[in-house]
């Protein structure tokens, strides 16, 4: 499953009620590092159908960065049955990213 773009529109019935867990990455087509994350996100979407990964355009859906306290991207937050479960932010590698979900 590939990733998608999600709005604040979306966000609670794609994510917050997810039945299985859902991994959101918070980004921006500007940043760099986001860009470079990118890649590493389609390939576990492709790889794990136990969880979903979704993205967000942080430009576009201030508000959802507002309200989960993303200051800076890429950030990575794990959601498990509606609330944040695990964190991760900056540029990490895919195995960091595996951990996070295991």
């Amino acid at each position: 499953m590939a990733i998608h773009e999600i709005t604040s529109a979306d966000f609670e019935e794609v994510v917050l009620k997810s039945e299985k867990p859902v991994l959101v990455d918070f980004n921006a087509t500007w940043c760099g590092p986001c860009r470079m994350l990118k890649p590493t996100l389609d390939a576990i979407a492709a790889e794990r159908s136990d969880v979903t990964v979704v993205g967000v355009d942080i430009d576009e859906n201030m508000e959802l960065a507002e309200e989960y306290e993303v200051f800076s991207i890429p950030c990575l937050v794990l959601f498990k049955d509606g609330a944040e479960a695990d964190r991760s932010v900056g540029l990490v590698p895919k195995e960091s990213v595996l951990a996070m979900l295991d």
